[in-house]
């Protein structure tokens, strides 16, 4: 069974340290429940979302990858 990398949560989250603007949030991605990956992106609820559901696809894509050679 090949691992599978998802989003865990997308929630609000304050800048980090000397960042500037506003709505900041802080994703989880995990991996069969060993691997985690913490982060913030700055921007929508809808533009954070897409952007971390590209990041999964991409991790996914190049984990695929790895596993075939």
């Amino acid at each position: 069974m090949k691992p599978t990398y998802e989003i865990v949560s997308i929630k609000r989250a304050e800048p980090p340290p000397n960042a500037e603007g506003a709505n900041w949030y802080e994703y989880v991605i995990a991996c069969d429940d060993t691997d985690s990956i913490r982060g913030r992106r700055q921007g929508s609820l809808k533009a954070v979302t897409s952007a971390v559901e590209e990041i999964v696809a991409q991790l996914n894509e190049r984990h695929a990858k790895k596993r075939k050679k």
